[in-house]
């Protein structure tokens, strides 16, 4: 049996035209679909609108130069974001303040609290394998300009959104809801998948015209390109199938993880309505162990923060006393929409298993 993909686009063969089409318009260059997307992404996610860039380096440094951060200050990030955030505070010269997160893999507010000083100027808020807080009220009260990034968690909810009209959505969370800016990567393994490239978008106009006077520093050799565009627009116009069927997939796994040893990376709660971005489970044996158990079922698997901040940091848990064993010991599995039900029962009883 050949070995299961552990990451696929969910792209289909028509979604092609979308791009063919651009191809005919002789148009495959920054143009009015990208501003298209833009307009889709930004209602989607209930913000106003933004840029649409190339990469996700390029869209980090705009948010963060965006949120008034200089050479010399300092940003607040957690111990589980991704490596490509020292990367853009290292080119603008700001400085990381690497803090904890929380039992759910989230940033520890009170930890982000307690750095608050002379220089610290914003908190780029990561949220992990379909994760968000069940509250962003104490992110919030921090204080602080945040940059939500929502590349792992666009979709993800909690409780459920009311119709206008029929009461208060107080209760009602989701993905987006909480950064000053909200950015996501568009690569191939993402929520939405315009072959390469990032968004970051805003509901405050300051911040709106903030991010495009950096994007237009380098306009048009930075910005996302039609032809990409046009994939994206196609991925959001099917954007509630794609999660259903991420979501359905998620709650099969789901079923044979509380079969096994291990525990549920991220919140257990009938409330969270997960985007079905990955799956991932803290082992109790050694991580490598696990992986070569998948692989004799054919079944790909992969360490889940192994392209983290914290990955060098495993000796660490002093500093990181909740992080260290997602950093150590969690293991992500294979889940995207092409997975076939075969893939599917095989992937299930190799959970169901690992201890």
């Amino acid at each position: 049996m050949a070995l299961i993909r552990f990451q696929k686009p969910a792209l289909y063969r028509k979604d092609m035209d979308a791009v063919l089409q651009t191809m005919v318009d002789e148009k495959i260059g920054p143009g009015e679909r990208k501003k298209e997307f833009l307009r889709l992404f930004s209602g989607f996610v209930g913000h106003k609108d933004g840029i649409a860039l190339r990469s996700y380096l390029d869209v980090i440094m705009a948010s963060l130069v965006a949120t008034g951060v200089a050479e010399g200050e300092s940003v607040i990030i957690s111990v589980l974001s991704p490596r490509i955030y020292l990367e853009a505070m290292r080119r603008l010269g700001v400085h990381p303040i690497i803090v904890d997160t929380d039992e759910y893999g989230l940033m520890d507010a009170e930890a982000a609290a307690k750095e608050l000083k002379d220089g610290v100027k914003a908190i780029l808020y990561f949220e992990p394998v379909c994760q968000i807080p069940r509250s962003f009220e104490n992110i919030r009260a921090v204080g602080l300009p945040i940059i939500e990034d929502i590349t792992e968690s666009l979709g993800s909810s909690y409780g459920d959104e009311k119709p206008e009209g029929e009461g208060s959505d107080e209760e009602f969370v989701r993905a987006g809801m909480c950064g000053d800016i909200v950015i996501a990567a568009l690569e191939e393994d993402g929520m939405i998948s315009t072959g390469g490239g990032s968004v970051a978008v805003s509901k405050e106009q300051e911040m709106i015209e903030r991010l495009r006077k950096y994007a237009d520093l380098g306009s048009p050799y930075v910005d996302l390109p039609d032809m990409n565009a046009a994939l994206g627009i196609v991925q959001l116009s099917k954007i509630d199938t794609l999660l259903e069927r991420r979501r359905s997939i998620y709650q099969t796994y789901l079923q044979a993880q509380r079969k096994s040893d291990t525990k549920l990376f991220g919140s257990s709660s009938p409330l969270f309505n997960s985007n079905g971005f990955g799956f991932s489970v803290i082992v109790n044996a050694r991580p490598d162990d696990a992986i070569e158990f998948s692989k004799k079922y054919s079944v790909s698997c992969r360490r889940t923060f192994s392209g983290s901040v914290g990955y060098r940091y495993q000796d660490k848990y002093d500093r990181f006393p909740n992080a260290i064993a997602f950093i150590t010991r969690a293991i992500s599995f294979p889940l995207y929409p092409f997975l076939s039900k075969v893939d599917m029962e095989t992937i299930q009883r190799v959970i169901s298993h690992i201890s």
